[in-house]
């Protein structure tokens, strides 16, 4: 194998780079572009290939270049996520302009009177800049704009959206994502509620966003510096709303917190302190924002050893509880002390049913009704939760853009550690109210001399024992996923290890189709196949359940089958 990199291609290659780098407003990345086109060398040569193997110094410049040139960084139901750098496949202030104004067109050509958005951002490198340069496109485009004072939790922007009855939301933000990335997530008021993005809309968008680059330089778009800033006030009802989802008491009970050099603190200590929570003990390493994320490369709660220095600090201090946030406070880990000197990390799972089963019992204690939402490829205890009280229950497509929706929902979550337990005022996960949920859970528990650790006990012999694991295929190339998805659709395996696959299902032929595949094994274990939304990876979902004999039995038997589906599962994938 060779790349082919012919006059034409070269040619066409570097003209794209020369126009961008034109209209580029950015110093660091018009010299990063400058040094890369220097590296180049003639491109006078027909026919000319570089080699695999070609190592030079011109051939790894081609090689970045056409990874930077040759497409562009997709919008989709996810807005925008990426590498930050120069070019058209990169996160840069020119592919922000151009989806800020390309959402403009798409906002004002829906024929709405007045249509507003708002504008938050966390701490990411740069990600004040990307949102005040789509508050002043936006505002010259004709769509009035809000900018969010500070750099502030994603629930706080998607709040927000409601709270001010916003045409749409803008928050800049690669959530969890490795710290060289950032990102671009849009939601929709009115009809959508304050939703993020879905089908048609996201198709939508990214045709207004490709008419803007086809046409406009980014540097003759017309800028506005009259946009609104956001005052206190708003951040101060986000706190008060989300303060009351504590229904307990507080009780003594020391808990140690990590912001993941995130901007979840700030915000949190002002919800605690309304709800009348004693102080945490923080992670100093790890409490003030810091775009540079020095002491973790993959700001991901899930991430191992992402959560060493909360062990650690909890551990020194005696602390019984940990909390922990992402970089944009979106998402919420849980960790709580064994007795014996260790901590007991809870999965997704486990605090999606715990909060779960508390949101059932309070629709239940007033009398109400309402749904209890989770993703397809996360564990179906939920829906034994659900059943006993009563309640409707609903699996949708991955992502909170489709949880949030689901009719008459009361609660949601999935399995990567995103809850949504306010839903009248947010409609996306929010690690800050679920945070106050989990510590409603465990001042109750405390109050009775028991710990979280006995509430997911009392949940295995109510509902059952399930285990959940995942295995997960990292690629180089995401463009690599679809083959592997159509490999598992065309010949799907017959055997998971000693268990025979009973049931295959293609959810792309669903009515609302998704890019998963079910497998269910003739011991009733469930795996759910998918291509990662933000990552290159193919991830197996796996869930399984037992309700026979004590509780130590169906928890053995249960991680047992899991076990079991995961070591098979990498092997197969591998």
């Amino acid at each position: 194998m060779s790349l082919p990199l012919i006059r034409e291609s070269q040619l066409a290659l570097r003209h794209a780079a020369t126009a961008w780098l034109e209209q580029d407003p950015d110093n660091a990345t018009r010299a990063e572009l400058s040094e890369l086109l220097g590296r180049l060398g003639d491109v006078n040569v027909v026919g000319e290939e570089i080699a695999d193997d070609d190592t030079s110094d011109r051939a790894e410049a081609w090689r970045e270049v056409r990874d930077r040139f040759a497409t562009r960084l997709q919008f989709g139901t996810a807005g925008l996520r990426g590498r930050q750098g120069a070019g058209s496949n990169r996160m840069n202030r020119v592919v922000v302009a151009q989806a800020a104004r390309g959402l403009a067109d798409f906002l004002l050509a829906r024929g709405e009177a007045d249509p507003s958005v708002v504008i938050g951002y966390d701490a990411r490198l740069n990600s004040d800049t990307y949102a005040r340069d789509t508050a002043e496109l936006m505002q010259a485009a004709g769509v009035r704009a809000t900018l969010l004072p500070s750099a502030l939790p994603t629930p706080v922007t998607a709040f927000a959206v409601r709270h001010l009855d916003a045409s749409a939301g803008v928050m800049v933000t690669a959530s969890h994502n490795p710290k060289w990335d950032n990102g671009y997530k849009v939601y929709l008021g009115g009809a959508d509620n304050g939703s993020q993005i879905v089908p048609p809309a996201d198709a939508e968008i990214a045709a207004a966003i490709a008419a803007v680059a086809s046409v406009r330089k980014v540097n003759e778009l017309p800028r506005d510096t009259g946009y609104a800033v956001a005052d206190a006030s708003l951040v101060d009802a986000y706190v008060e709303a989300t303060a009351k989802v504590l229904r307990h008491s507080p009780v003594p009970l020391k808990v140690a917190y990590t912001a993941m050099h995130g901007v979840g603190w700030n915000t949190y200590r002002r919800v605690l302190e309304t709800a009348g929570i004693g102080a945490h003990e923080v992670v100093r390493e790890q409490i003030e924002p810091d775009g540079t994320f020095p002491t973790v490369d993959f700001p991901n709660p899930e991430e191992p050893g992402a959560l060493d220095l909360a062990y650690e600090t909890a551990s020194r201090v005696g602390a019984q509880l940990i909390i922990a946030h992402d970089p944009d406070a979106d998402r919420l880990a849980v960790a709580e002390s064994d007795g014996a000197g260790g901590w007991h990390l809870f999965g997704g799972n486990d605090i999606g049913k715990l909060l779960g089963w508390r949101a059932a019992k309070i629709a239940t204690e007033a009398g109400a009704s309402g749904t209890l939402a989770t993703s397809l490829v996360s564990s179906p205890a939920l829906s034994k939760v659900a059943e006993h009280y009563g309640l409707g229950y609903a699996e949708t497509q991955t992502g909170f853009k489709w949880i949030s929706r689901a009719d008459g929902i009361i609660y949601g979550y999935e399995e990567a550690l995103g809850y949504l337990v306010n839903t009248e005022t947010v409609r996306d996960k929010d690690g800050l109210s679920a945070a106050l949920a989990v510590l409603d859970l465990a001042f109750a528990q405390a109050a009775e001399g028991k710990t979280l650790q006995d509430l997911d006990d009392e949940f295995g012999e109510l509902f059952g024992a399930f285990a959940s694991r995942q295995v997960a295929l990292r690629f180089d190339d995401p463009a690599q996923l679809p083959a592997v998805m159509a490999s598992v659709r065309a010949t799907p395996p017959t055997q998971v290890g000693a268990a025979a696959v009973a049931e295959v299902h293609d959810f792309e032929t669903d009515a609302q189709p998704a890019n998963i595949v079910r497998l269910v094994l003739d011991d009733g274990t469930r795996l759910m196949i998918r291509p990662s939304g933000t990552e290159p990876k193919i991830k197996v979902y796996i869930d399984a359940v037992s309700t026979d004999g004590t509780l130590g039995e169906r928890r053995a038997s249960a991680n047992e089958r899991a076990d079991a589906a995961a070591g098979a599962m990498r092997a197969l994938l591998s």
